[in-house]
C-alpha cells in the first residue's frame, strides 16, 4: 500500500517530537524545510514516491540563484536526508532520493566573541542599569549568559526551582532533553535573590507563574525581547556587528578557553554532543598566543 504525503510527514512529525524529542521550533524548521522542497517541485500525493535524486539537486540549484547560504542550504539537505531516512526505514519506502546528496562546501567563520575588557565595563559602569525591576532583570539576564554560557531557548523556559543556591547550581533541561548541571557564583545567586524579591512585587500571568525571567506585566520572556535586550547593552560597550545572545555564548566559551580551562569542561557546561562543536573555540588571538609563548618558552 501507498501512503500518500500528508501521512508521512504527519508520522514523520510524530517521530521528531516523541522520539527524537526535538523541540517544538526545531520540528517545525525540518517540516518548513521539507514543505519548501515540495512545494517547489509541486509533487503530491500521487506523484510523491516518484521523486528522484536529481529533482533534488534541481532544488540546491534553485536555493543557490536564491543566494542562501551554504550553511543554511546545508540544513535543508540534513532535513531532507532525515525525513527521507525515516520513510526508508520506518515507511519502507523504496527510494531514498537523498541519500546521495552531498552537503555544500560551507565557509569557515569564527564566533564573534566581546571582549573581556568590553563586557568587564559593562559590568563595572555604575549607570549601566536602571534602578528598577527591569535594569536588574536585564542585568541578571546579561550576566547569566555570559557566566554560563545558556542558549536562548535554555535561558526563556528556564525555571525558579532550576536553581539551587544551596549547592551552588542550576539545572538545564537542554537540547534533545538532555539535563546538565552548571555552577554559578556567589554575585549570580546575589542576583537571582534581588530579582526575585523584585519579582514577587508583581502580578504574574498564571501561566508565567514558574518561569524565573518574565515582562513586567507578569508574562513569560520571549526570544525578540531577550534579543532587545542583548542588543540595547551590548551595542553600548562593543563595536561588533553582531550582539545577539549567541555573542555571550561564545564569550563564555573563549574567555573560559583562553583563561585555561579544559576543553571537555567547556563541552558540558555548554552541552555540546560532540567535541567537534566546541573546537571551534580554541582559536586565540596573536596577543594571546603571543603572551603564552614569552611566558612559557625558555628563550622567550
Amino acid at each position: 500500500m501507498i501512503l500518500p504525503l500528508t501521512m508521512f510527514i504527519k508520522k514523520y512529525q510524530s517521530y521528531l517530537k516523541n522520539e527524537r524529542r526535538y523541540s517544538f521550533f526545531t520540528t517545525r524548521s525540518y517540516l518548513i524545510d521539507l514543505n519548501q522542497f515540495f512545494n517547489y517541485l509541486g509533487f503530491n500525493s500521487d506523484n510523491f514516491h516518484s521523486i528522484k535524486s536529481a529533482d533534488v539537486r534541481d532544488w540546491i540549484i534553485h536555493l543557490k540563484d536564491k543566494n542562501l547560504s551554504a550553511k543554511t542550504i546545508n540544513r535543508k539537505i540534513s532535513s531532507l536526508k532525515s525525513f527521507f531516512n525515516f520513510c526508508e526505514i520506518e515507511l519502507s519506502l523504496d527510494n531514498n532520493p537523498a541519500q546521495k546528496i552531498r552537503s555544500l562546501k560551507e565557509e569557515k567563520r569564527l564566533p564573534s566573541v566581546v571582549s573581556e575588557s568590553s563586557l568587564k565595563l559593562l559590568f563595572e559602569s555604575p549607570d549601566t542599569f536602571e534602578q528598577s525591576f527591569n535594569g536588574l532583570r536585564d542585568k541578571f539576564i546579561i550576566d547569566l549568559l555570559y557566566q554560563s554560557g545558556l542558549r536562548l531557548s535554555e535561558l526563556i523556559n528556564l525555571e525558579i526551582d532550576n536553581f539551587d543556591k544551596k549547592n551552588k547550581f542550576i539545572k538545564i533541561l537542554g537540547k534533545r532533553n538532555k539535563e546538565r548541571i552548571i555552577p554559578i557564583t556567589d554575585c549570580l545567586i546575589k542576583l537571582f535573590q534581588s530579582y526575585i524579591q523584585e519579582r514577587s512585587k508583581i502580578q504574574m500571568h498564571p501561566d508565567a507563574q514558574s518561569y524565573l525571567f518574565v515582562t513586567k506585566k507578569g508574562k513569560k520572556t520571549y526570544p525578540k525581547m531577550i534579543y532587545r535586550i542583548v542588543n540595547f547593552y551590548l551595542s553600548k560597550f562593543s563595536s561588533l556587528n553582531k550582539t545577539s545572545p549567541h555573542v555571550l555564548r561564545h564569550a563564555f566559551a573563549t574567555h573560559l578557553l583562553n583563561n585555561g580551562a579544559d576543553l571537555n569542561v567547556i563541552k558540558k557546561i555548554l552541552g555540546h554532543s560532540s567535541l567537534m562543536s566546541t573546537q571551534v573555540y580554541t582559536h586565540v588571538s596573536s596577543e594571546k598566543i603571543k603572551k603564552v609563548y614569552s611566558s612559557t618558552h625558555p628563550r622567550g
